[in-house]
């Protein structure tokens, strides 16, 4: 018996980054203003549609890309998903050439969009300009995936795709707060900014203190992604954006147990900060909310 299966069909919009399954309801996603089609398929839910690259300023090309997320029809909460990612061309062709950038062909960030989840993963490329990953939303809710990848011999690319995991959302559990430190497992985290308040579309150097138990900072840590640490940063948004994003590298030649991070909030708004780093071969990852005035 033939099963129907609806595609939806979503602009993306991709830019220059600025550093560098059981039975449920059908699969659902945010449309932005574009057309919707409905197609027969045989597995999987598409999200698809053309992307215009945001050009830096030193860079006056232009290329059109497209993003495309299939999903399976069924999604649950906290449930192993499939996901396949093609990029295409405007055209509509594989891009097949990619060229590693930290060590990997895409970096693939998943957020919920009350910024309360975060996942940093690597889909592997499976040939034709396909990435496939497995991964799992934790909750039913909105999610948004920034998906960086660099063309061969093109500039790095972020895209923007939007996922609906159907179900009760459920409340908030408590309210965040600024606060400039954390502890993860025996490691203290003490976030030190160069201003005492940042201003947005300033220069702006984060750094972040690493100290064992006894209050000693951190000799031991490893390199992750082949750097000291990585940051990502997304602004709180009412619809998150691929403007929203940033993905930021640490400096080289901190001292011990410090790593630091040169970047810029573009806008006036609340921000919040996941910053990874290798301790022991494990990846830890400790959260921070800031603000831009």
């Amino acid at each position: 018996m033939k099963r129907f299966f609806t595609s939806v069909f979503i602009l993306t919009t991709l830019l220059i980054a600025p550093s560098c399954s059981s039975e449920n309801q059908s699969s659902e996603v945010k449309v932005s203003p574009s057309m919707t089609m409905n197609h027969e398929k045989d597995s999987m839910s598409e999200h698809d549609g053309d992307s215009m690259e945001h050009i830096n300023q030193e860079d006056n090309s232009k290329t059109t890309t497209k993003a495309k997320l299939n999903t399976p029809q069924n999604l649950a909460p906290n449930q192993p998903i499939n996901l396949v990612i093609d990029i295409q061309d405007s055209a509509g062709k594989p891009v097949t050439k990619f060229d590693n950038f930290q060590e990997k062909l895409m970096h693939l960030i998943v957020v919920s969009d009350d910024l309360r989840f975060f996942e940093h993963t690597h889909p592997e490329y499976q040939d034709n300009g396909s990435f496939q990953v497995s991964t799992k939303f934790p909750e039913s809710g909105e999610y948004t995936l920034f998906s960086d990848y660099k063309p061969a011999e093109q500039k790095e690319r972020v895209s923007l795709m939007n996922i609906s995991i159907p179900g009760s959302v459920p409340l908030p559990k408590s309210l965040e707060k600024f606060q400039k430190s954390r502890t993860i497992s025996n490691t203290k985290i003490n976030l030190n900014t160069s201003e005492k308040n940042i201003k947005a579309g300033k220069d702006i150097t984060l750094k972040f203190d690493l100290k064992d138990s006894n209050n000693q900072p951190i000799k031991d840590l490893q390199p992750y992604l082949g750097e000291k640490g990585h940051l990502v940063i997304i602004k709180s948004s009412s619809s998150l954006t691929a403007a929203d994003y940033i993905h930021a590298h640490a400096t080289k030649n901190t001292t011990d147990g410090a790593i630091e991070f040169k970047t810029k909030l573009p806008q006036k708004g609340t921000y919040k900060m996941w910053m990874q780093f290798n301790r022991n071969g494990k990846v830890n990852t400790a959260d921070f909310w800031v603000n831009a005035e």
